[in-house]
C-alpha cells in the first residue's frame, strides 16, 4: 500500500495558489483513475484506488499548509506504514515553472507542510517536487506561493498535473524513472522530426544521383578537363 499526499491548503480562496498544486495534481489522479469520491478523515480529505500493482490512499490534509504533518503521521499509524511508503507532491520554488522532479529524503528547504512532515514522520519519505518559480526575493515569498496561478501558467500547469497522473501508476510500482518520463511526454514531448526528415530523404536521393552520374562517366581526368574547356 501506498500513501500519496497532495500538500495546499483547504477551501475555495486558497485552490488556484501556487501553493495547491499538491491538491491539483491529486485530484487529478483521483479523476482519472477511478478512485472512491473523497471522504473527511485523519483531519483530511481522503481517498482510495488502484495505481499499476498498488493499492493507494490519496490524502489533502485540510490542517492548513503548516500542520500537515499531523494529518500525515495520523494516516501513516493507522495504516501501518513506514515513511518509505509515502510520496509527498508539493510545490517547489527552487525550480522552474513546469519543471518536475523526484527526491527520496534530504531537508524542508523551508517549506512549511515538508517542516511539518519531518517533525511527524522523519525525512525518509518520497516528494514530487512541482516548479513553480521564484519571485526573486525572499520577503516577496509568502505572497507569491498564495497568490493564484497567472493565466499564462495554464498551459504548462496543466501539462504537468495531466503528466503526474499519467505517471501516478509508475510511482506507485516504485518507478520513478517512468513516472518521470511520462511527465516528460506532457511537458517536453519529442519534437516532429518531419521537418528533418525531408531534407535527408533529398539529400540521400542527390548523393545517390551523384554515385549514378559518376559511375557512368568513364572519361579520365584529362578528358574531362579537355571537354569542360571544348564546351
Amino acid at each position: 500500500m501506498r500513501l500519496f499526499v497532495g500538500l495546499g491548503n483547504p477551501g475555495s480562496k486558497y485552490a488556484g495558489n501556487r501553493h495547491n498544486i499538491g491538491f491539483m495534481v491529486l485530484d487529478r489522479i483521483a479523476s482519472d483513475h477511478g478512485f472512491a469520491p473523497w471522504r473527511s478523515k485523519f483531519q483530511a480529505q481522503v481517498t482510495e484506488g488502484r495505481l499499476g500493482r498498488e493499492k493507494v490512499i490519496l490524502l489533502k490534509p485540510e490542517t492548513f499548509m503548516n500542520l500537515s504533518g499531523q494529518s500525515v503521521g495520523e494516516a501513516m499509524r493507522f495504516f501501518k506504514l513506514e515513511p518509505e511508503d509515502i510520496t509527498v507532491f508539493h510545490d517547489e520554488l527552487d525550480l522552474a515553472p513546469g519543471k518536475v522532479r523526484t527526491k527520496t529524503g534530504g531537508g524542508h528547504a523551508g517549506h512549511n507542510g515538508l517542516r511539518s512532515i519531518h517533525q511527524h514522520i522523519g525525512q525518509n519519505y518520497d516528494r514530487v517536487r512541482l516548479g513553480i518559480g521564484h519571485p526573486g526575493h525572499k520577503d516577496r515569498v509568502a505572497g507569491y506561493v498564495l497568490s493564484d496561478f497567472a493565466k499564462a501558467d495554464e498551459n504548462w500547469l496543466d501539462d504537468v498535473i495531466r503528466g503526474c497522473s499519467d505517471g501516478a501508476p509508475a510511482l506507485a510500482d516504485g518507478e520513478p524513472a517512468k513516472f518521470s518520463n511520462a511527465v516528460a511526454l506532457r511537458t517536453a514531448p519529442p519534437r516532429s522530426s518531419t521537418g528533418n526528415k525531408k531534407p535527408a530523404a533529398q539529400s540521400t536521393a542527390d548523393q545517390q544521383k551523384t554515385v549514378a552520374a559518376k559511375a557512368e562517366d568513364t572519361r579520365s581526368p584529362l578528358e574531362k578537363l579537355r571537354d569542360k574547356f571544348k564546351s
